[in-house]
């Protein structure tokens, strides 16, 4: 079946079209899907751009109704669509029904926000004058997706920026388009309207440069890579756009002495090895204390051969497998780049299983520093490394010494070592006795330096991208 666009109250073929295969089965095709041209991009604008100012126009409870529903019947099809998204991206099954679940959650919270967007009322400082003060939709909002988290993350930009009065141009990423596209017909069934929401398959380097850079666009969001990143703000920029980033992470793990080991190694595998590593939130980089060091890496070691690879449909999987040829050859690239710069391996294999699929056993890399090439730059697979350091001054040094600073994490049982740990870290978002993957999506999400730009997302800080401040005077 040829699943096509959808522009402005059509479904359209695209000028070609990718085949969407399952990393778990490689002879598993979910389907075909039509890849959109720059002048379909374009097309999407000017139907959004049509449909802003009467989506706007309706009352924030008709826009919440819809998303309401929206998000209902995702969790009524949870079983369905998790099946769909592990079987397109090579999640484990138990993670994929967790995110559909969360995507329904974040449209049921934003339907709320679409009836809580509250104004201000002051006097003004001339006598007779009063000012209002409320939000307005931006407009037109470009949502750029990546391919690790296919529904959560559309989710996540989508429902906001809709429950707040804006049109919408979406593009997921080209290896999951499946998600993407049941997403988009249950917000149809729902009762949006046309043009409210396009949707745009294909390669960004044929139509990414035309969703950011048209002056229809008001603004960008946008989740992937770092170099993908600084060409989004470029654009979007170029005509004044306002811009949002997410762009990844090297997350620090941080365990002393005192820490509850279990705990400690259990949030260390669930947050380097979770979703196959495959998470801008996970756990690379493993900061232990000297005192433990080589208790803590003989018990992951031991936890690690506990890890069940294989195809992410099957009940007995704990991790998937790699989400596409590309993506392997990079995480073999990084251990072998490594293990050259002196870490001693375990793991990091190659497997077969029944069906050919991008199967890899967790990669820990033991005896690294801080300032090597796998510590500097993002994996994005199943490879976690380990660094040695003296105490909780060192730690703290180690974890903030790097580009990025989305998220960091702590296991301590001593509330001083946390608190200071908590205040002292550079990151947006900082776990104590947790793994530093796993939010929740009323609160913000984001980080500093190369982790994130603009406003954060989730919770009732979306509402700072997804509207604009008008200021009115009133002399009665």
């Amino acid at each position: 079946m040829m699943h096509r666009n959808y522009i402005g109250g059509q479904w359209l073929s695209g000028s070609t079209a990718s085949v969407d295969v399952n990393p778990s089965d490689l002879g598993d095709v979910i389907g075909e899907f039509a890849r959109a041209d720059a002048q379909q991009a374009e097309q999407a604008i000017a139907a959004a751009t049509s449909a802003q100012p009467g989506w706007a126009a309706l009352p924030g409870a008709a826009r919440a109704e819809i998303l309401d529903r929206a998000g209902h019947e995702l969790i009524a099809r949870a079983d369905e669509l998790a099946d769909i998204l592990a079987r397109e991206e090579g999640k484990t099954l138990a993670e994929s029904l967790g995110e559909v679940h969360r995507a329904g959650q974040i449209f049921i919270f934003h339907a709320g926000e679409a009836v809580r967007n509250p104004g201000e009322f002051l006097d003004s400082v001339r006598p007779g004058v009063e000012v209002l003060i409320g939000r307005e939709p931006v407009g037109v909002v470009t949502v750029i997706t990546p391919w690790n988290f296919p529904l959560a993350i559309p989710a996540w930009k989508i429902a906001p920026a809709l429950a707040h009065g804006n049109a919408v141009v979406f593009k997921p990423a080209d290896l999951v388009p499946a998600s993407a596209w049941h997403l988009v017909n249950i917000l149809l069934d729902a009762g949006l309207p046309e043009g409210v929401l396009n949707l745009v398959m294909g390669a960004g380097r044929e139509i990414g440069d035309v969703l950011t850079g048209d002056r229809r666009v008001n603004a960008v969001s946008f989740t992937g890579s770092a170099t993908t990143g600084e060409r989004v703000l470029a654009s979007a920029q170029s005509h004044s756009a306002r811009v949002q980033l997410e762009m990844g992470g090297k997350n620090p793990l941080v365990v002393l002495g005192d820490a509850d080991l279990d705990a400690a190694v259990a949030g260390a595998v669930e947050g380097a090895f979770g979703s196959t590593g495959q998470r801008c939130t996970a756990s690379s980089r493993l900061i232990v204390v000297d005192a433990i060091h080589d208790h803590f890496i003989d018990r992951m070691r031991d936890a690690l051969r506990d890890v069940v690879v294989g195809d992410a449909r099957h009940r007995a999987t704990t991790m998937g497998p790699v989400v596409d040829e590309s993506q392997l050859a990079q995480d073999l690239r990084y251990i072998k780049v490594a293990v050259s710069q002196g870490a001693e391996l375990s793991g990091g294999e190659l497997l077969e299983r029944a069906t050919p699929g991008h199967y890899l056993s967790p990669a820990l890399l033991t005896g690294t520093h801080n300032h090597q090439t796998i510590n500097r730059e993002e994996v994005f697979g199943p490879v976690a490394s380990v660094i040695r350091v003296a105490d909780l001054d060192e730690a703290i040094s180690v974890a903030n010494d790097t580009e990025f600073g989305l998220t960091a994490g702590i296991y301590t049982q001593s509330l001083a070592a946390a608190g200071r740990f908590r205040r002292e870290s550079t990151a947006g978002m900082v776990m104590v006795n947790l793994p530093t993957a796993g939010v929740d999506y009323h609160v913000p999400f984001g980080g500093r330096r190369g982790s994130s730009f603009g406003p954060r997302e989730q919770g009732r800080d979306a509402r700072d991208f997804y509207t604009t401040t008008k200021t009115c005077y009133v002399r009665g």
